[in-house]
């Protein structure tokens, strides 16, 4: 496969197992179920449910979490076709993790790299991949990688690059004044990449990898080469810029966790970050969801090992670049420069949790993966019968497969995700905190009371296992310990929102309503669309009388979310003391056809359409209980 051009058959035949032995091994994953963020990405994203929803998608920054709007339109896509049922979601990010797959292969191919189909096959079915495709969130991954990689393929046939079918033009054929250079690959190329950074703008070093495969195949860059990446490079440096503002001021990547770093600590990092993914695609042992914080001293001597061998590994290389070819040298730049944004010197939000994720190498893992694999190839090719080099390959692949087969378990739910993450990361207090939160909506309390607990002892500075613990005190009655926990959430996090909310209700069931109207007004000036905090000022005043205001905060959240229950029945109350009976007996109907054990409801309406019966008022719309 070295160079020559893929029959269809062929094509068919070899990528369509590659595409099955991808679903065969993420079965355990595919049955799996919602986990962290995909409430913010799908179930409870209710811009998802629209066509105004999917405009807001596309043209409005801060809609959804991040600005991502291929990854959300094709959530909303699905959402219209299957709804919240999780199957779906999974199937379509294992279907395009199979799909990036043969897309490896071609490439590959294209390239001459010896081996491509089996390093492909790796990468299809590497557990430290198990994330990126398990986690529905990682959509942005796999659907990006498409992308990316796909204009990568138009690029290479753009240029010919490694094309020496028959009546094709090598590398060497683009000096030649009678070519023409097929532009519609490059139009393809460029559409593609855009939508690549419109589904994650980690795709942005793409330009950058083209220039180093073109440095690798040739004997030297002209400027020529650059030219044409110059719309790559504008592209890429603008929509990545978005994404820092929005990690920064959206998402909330700032704090105390990003400024205590200096320049040189995070070269220190960035050293560390590339050995650790090296070491988990050499030996993918312990893979967790949420590896240790390290604590870097830039005083520790030892630190300075990881950023000086990697220079080290990089100067050997290029030294022995013309005994021992540019492939090596060109497969270390591709890993370390596709991680590049990940590396620590970019402040993104998972920063404070820990600096390594495993869907982080998501794309940089195919640089080494296809020189580990290629070295193996040659081996085998040179040292065994063929026979007994492939059957070591299908060994490695059956390990591989296990492994994800067994990682895809971990993704089951959120429970499940949180335990294994604890039992192999006990110091993660965002896993005791988020486990807590779980088990807190199973109502299992006293459970959930231990796991904040901890947090607190880990990090006794976390404003979320505080304004958790509030919320699960609240629910058991114990209203000044969560008064407590509140007010220290807030004194660690003041613009926090929830937390004034929480705060606010807990008031409120003291009969200290105005108290809570500050809060739920103060909620409101941090989060002007916030549901719950115009829900409970609406409480608040009902609880005081001023049940014309009350409907005002009732009115502005059925404009936010038409299909809330608790707004209906707390609207119907409040009409009802207005003496709108009518209007508030559609309100309770509403609430009950949107949610029919929603607490006090159905009592409300059996004791509204008592009194109107002894009014002697008519419901013409037959409301019944």
């Amino acid at each position: 496969m070295k160079g020559r051009r893929i029959s269809s058959r062929r094509c068919v035949l070899w990528g369509g197992l590659l595409l099955l032995i991808t679903i065969v091994a993420y079965v355990p994953a595919i049955d799996g179920g919602f986990v962290w963020d995909d409430d913010s990405y799908v179930t409870e994203n209710q811009n998802l449910r629209s066509l105004q929803g999917l405009y807001r998608i596309w043209f409005e920054i801060g809609a959804v979490p991040q600005y991502y709007p291929m990854v959300h339109s094709t959530f909303w896509v699905e959402y219209h076709l299957w709804e919240l049922d999780p199957l779906g979601y999974h199937l379509v990010n294992v279907i395009l993790h199979g799909l990036n797959a043969i897309l490896v292969w071609l490439v590959l191919t294209r390239l001459s790299v010896p081996g491509a189909w089996l390093a492909a096959a790796v990468f299809a079915l590497h557990p430290v991949h198990v994330e990126s495709v398990a986690w529905i969130t990682e959509r942005k991954n796999v659907l990006s990688g498409f992308f990316y990689l796909s204009s990568l393929l138009a690029y290479l046939r753009f240029l010919s690059l490694g094309n020496t079918e028959s009546g094709g033009h090598d590398s060497a054929t683009l000096e030649s004044n009678t070519y023409v250079v097929p532009w519609r690959f490059y139009v393809l190329a460029l559409l593609l990449y855009f939508c690549a950074l419109l589904s994650k703008t980690v795709t942005c070093t793409l330009p950058a990898v083209i220039l180093l495969l073109l440095w690798w195949k040739r004997d030297r860059l002209q400027w020529r080469d650059f030219v044409p990446l110059i719309p790559f490079f504008v592209l890429g440096v603008a929509l990545g810029l978005t994404t820092v503002w929005m990690e920064q001021n959206v998402v909330g990547a700032q704090g105390e966790e990003w400024t205590s770093l200096s320049i040189l600590d995070r070269f220190l990092i960035a050293g560390r970050v590339l050995w650790f993914y090296v070491g988990k695609l050499l030996w993918p042992s312990t893979l967790t969801f949420s590896y240790p914080r390290w604590h870097i001293d830039a005083h520790v001597w030892w630190e300075y090992f990881f950023p000086l061998s990697v220079a080290l590994v990089l100067a050997v290389l290029w030294y022995l670049r013309k005994q021992i070819g540019k492939a090596p040298l060109a497969a270390v730049l591709f890993f370390m420069g596709t991680l590049a944004p990940a590396l620590g010197f970019i402040d993104v939000f998972p920063m404070q949790f820990s600096f390594v994720a495993d869907h982080f190498q998501y794309l940089a893992s195919i640089g080494l993966i296809a020189l580990f694999v290629a070295l193996l190839w040659s081996g085998l090719e040179q040292y065994l019968p063929r026979r007994l080099g492939y059957t070591v390959g299908v060994v490695l692949l059956v390990v591989l497969a296990t492994l994800v087969w067994r990682q895809g378990y971990i993704y089951k739910n959120l429970e499940t995700l949180w335990r294994d993450t604890i039992t192999k990361n006990p110091s993660s207090w965002m896993a005791h905190t988020n486990l807590g939160k779980e088990l807190y909506h199973q109502n299992r309390f006293q459970e959930a009371i231990q796991h904040f607990y901890s947090a607190l002892r880990l990090k006794p500075d976390y404003y979320l296992a505080h304004h958790n613990l509030g919320k699960v005190l609240t629910d058991q009655g114990r209203l000044d310990e969560a008064v407590h926990h509140y007010t220290e959430s807030l004194r660690l996090a003041n613009n926090y929102p929830n937390a004034h909310i929480g705060l606010g209700n807990v008031l409120l069931k003291q009969n200290r309503s105005g108290e809570a109207i500050d809060h739920f007004s103060t909620a409101l000036l941090l989060d002007p669309n916030s549901e719950p905090a115009h829900l409970n000022w609406g409480a608040a005043l009902y609880q005081q009388g001023k049940f014309a205001e009350a409907i005002q905060h009732y009115a502005e959240v059925l404009r936010m979310k038409p299909h809330s229950a608790e707004a209906h029945n707390s609207m119907g109350a409040a009409l009802a003391s207005q003496e709108k009976y009518v209007e508030a007996a559609g309100h309770f109907n509403a609430a009950l056809r949107i949610n029919p054990g929603i607490e006090g409801a159905r009592a409300n309406l059996e004791l509204l359409l008592r009194l109107m019966q002894e009014k002697g008022i008519e419901l013409k719309t037959g409301a019944t209980p």
